[in-house]
């Protein structure tokens, strides 16, 4: 029988202190909490038919704001607009999934990628 329990010869988890493993667990935790929450106060900005639509989102995906140039907007053709509109909302939330892969790729955790 093993003095501290578990298994004999083992030696915890290959040698591996449990209480080790728990404190490197929780300060992966609050280094990742802090990463989520950096990230959420971000801003990022796309813009979409050369520059006449603009859009600001943030880390959380929340849009914040729209800004589209005058010369844009023809009655005639309202659809070319939404397209812009689209077009540039969905390049900002790309750039926030691509921002939030590069910090989860810091994290080595097996099972969780």
């Amino acid at each position: 029988m093993a003095k501290r329990g578990g298994f004999p010869g083992m030696g915890g988890f290959g040698g591996m202190n449990l209480n080790s493993l728990m404190k490197e667990a929780k300060k992966m935790q609050a280094d990742l909490e802090k990463s989520q929450e950096e990230l959420a106060v971000q801003e990022f900005d796309a813009t979409a038919g050369g520059g006449a639509i603009t859009v600001k989102v943030t880390g959380k995906k929340e849009l914040k704001e729209i800004t589209i140039k005058k010369e844009v907007v023809d009655p005639e053709d309202v659809e070319m607009l939404q397209d812009l509109i689209l077009t540039c909302v969905n390049e900002a939330l790309r750039k926030v999934d691509s921002a939030q892969a590069a910090q989860m790729g810091k994290y080595n955790i097996p099972g969780l990628m």
